[in-house]
């Protein structure tokens, strides 16, 4: 397991400690900018501008709706059940997209702190992966790669993993290895050319060795919201379904003890292994809702998640599932 530190520069660190210090004076005591200002030795001006910046990087709603000594509890029952390093658990239990949102600050925040030079960092995509460049400010990081673990969309989006890849490299000042084709093509022959004869061979090699994978995954379920739901006919989605499938990891479809269902559409779907991604070094699970407890805990099991980034709701129904063996 490779563990990793966090790293920043003094000043933005203190930045941040002020900030939130005035975000719980504000928000949990109840003083006033003024009271504020005279407790931390800033002016007001100061207070207003901190009490923003709060509000726009999300720290407010993850950190200081709810007391934060629930969510520490739960990330230490989640460590030691799950033989996580670290597990990172925000508040509440909101809608998926409310959900997305927090998991993905508190990952763009986990993110900022732990990358450093000369690192390889592969990513997948997803609601929450995408949330996570709202609070994704590192420092500018010398000969960082990106990788790019599975194939894009043909259509433009905001939501698509050739997006969230160069947009992670460009905040880190990094190269970028794209992986471009699409998620999901006509025939193996076809998969196997594009890597082996199109330049995407370079990729996949250097994926199989990287310093960090960002993941996460869906559920398969009828109320779920995996977006790979989109590339499949409703034929494949019943009979994945049928197979056991619970899961979508990287388009990797898995049962409730993270082994892969076998059917036909791995052999056309442009993605890293997992194989390669559990070889990563060190591996970031993102993904919240109570409803995707059983997709999270398929994907521990099979990839080996060293950190956990996740919402209450899930963390207690992970610790359920696990207590319930």
């Amino acid at each position: 397991m490779a563990k990793l530190t966090r790293n920043g520069q003094t000043a933005l660190l203190e930045t941040e400690s002020l900030r939130l210090r005035a975000a719980w004076l504000y928000y949990n005591r109840g003083l006033t900018q003024k009271d504020i200002a005279e407790n931390l030795g800033v002016s007001r001006s100061t207070v207003i501008r901190m009490l923003d910046e709060a509000r726009k990087r999300a720290e407010v709603q993850i950190w200081i709706n709810q007391a934060p000594a629930e969510c520490t509890a739960l990330a230490l029952e989640l460590e030691q059940a799950f033989g996580l390093e670290e597990a990172i658990v925000v508040p509440g239990e909101g809608t998926p997209e409310s959900t997305a949102r927090d998991v993905g600050a508190a990952l763009g925040t986990f993110l900022s702190e732990v990358i450093t030079d000369h690192m390889t960092l592969g990513v997948g995509w997803g609601r929450t992966l995408n949330a996570s460049l709202q609070t994704f400010r590192p420092p500018r990081r010398e000969a960082v790669k990106v990788v790019s673990l599975l194939g894009g969309l043909l259509e433009a989006s905001t939501i698509n993993p050739v997006e969230y890849s160069w947009r992670v490299a460009s905040h880190l000042g990094a190269d970028c290895l794209l992986l471009l084709a699409p998620l999901v093509v006509d025939s193996a022959e076809t998969k196997t050319r594009l890597i082996e004869r199109c330049g995407l061979e370079k990729l996949f090699n250097k994926a199989a060795n990287l310093d960090i994978a960002v993941i996460s995954c869906g559920d398969m379920s009828p109320q779920g919201t995996s977006l790979s739901r989109g590339f499949l006919n409703p034929d494949d989605h019943a009979a994945l379904l049928a197979a056991g499938a619970i899961c979508d990891t990287l388009f990797h479809f898995l049962d409730a003890e993270g082994r892969t269902v076998h059917h036909p559409i791995h052999d056309r779907v442009m993605s890293v292994g997992l194989e390669a991604v559990s070889n990563a070094r060190h591996i970031v699970l993102a993904s919240g809702g109570k409803v995707r407890a059983p997709a999270i805990r398929a994907t521990i099991l099979r990839t080996g998640c060293h950190t956990l980034v996740t919402d209450e709701a899930a963390a207690r129904a992970l610790l359920s599932l696990q207590d319930g063996e």
